[in-house]
């Protein structure tokens, strides 16, 4: 996996509804999350509805990043996970015959998560869940990713 201060790899891949996305492209208008994950893992499950509550926020900063999820499923099974999970982020198709952008950043485990800024270097870089990570990152999104008296793990592997 990709470290923390390294140089974010450029990739170009189609979202969803097949329209191309460049992570260049999108840096130029500012910071960007990058977060990978697969359908069938219970710890992508378990977080993605959380980084939703990151985009849910009316918070609107200049340095806010977007969020853009990376699937490594195809565009129908990726739908309705997103539909049974109430995920309504933009997500791209990484092509599960080559994983290009899965390897360029060197994906282990999933969900692995990247916050490239603008000049294109990873602030921050995880694979998993880990609570104080997604609070740093509700930080950066100016949001909650958890509720008041909501019992969430510190920890949960990918």
């Amino acid at each position: 996996m990709i470290q923390t201060g390294a140089i974010a790899p450029d990739f170009e891949l189609s979202d969803l509804d097949g329209r191309r996305w460049r992570l260049k492209d999108s840096l130029a208008r500012g910071p960007v999350l990058l977060a990978f994950f697969k359908i069938s893992c219970p710890t992508c499950q378990f977080t993605f509805p959380f980084l939703q509550r990151l985009i849910d926020s009316e918070s609107t900063t200049p340095d806010r990043p977007r969020l853009v999820a990376i699937t490594q499923d195809d565009a129908a099974a990726t739908r309705q996970f997103e539909e049974k999970f109430g995920v309504s982020m933009p997500t791209l198709v990484d092509d599960p015959r080559t994983y290009a952008a899965s390897n360029a950043y060197r994906i282990t485990h999933v969900p692995s998560l990247f916050l490239v800024e603008m000049d294109g270097k990873i602030s921050q870089a995880f694979d998993g869940f880990g609570k104080a990570e997604i609070e740093k990152l509700g930080e950066r999104f100016h949001a909650a990713p958890f509720r008041a008296g909501e019992r969430v793990p510190e920890q949960r592997p990918g």
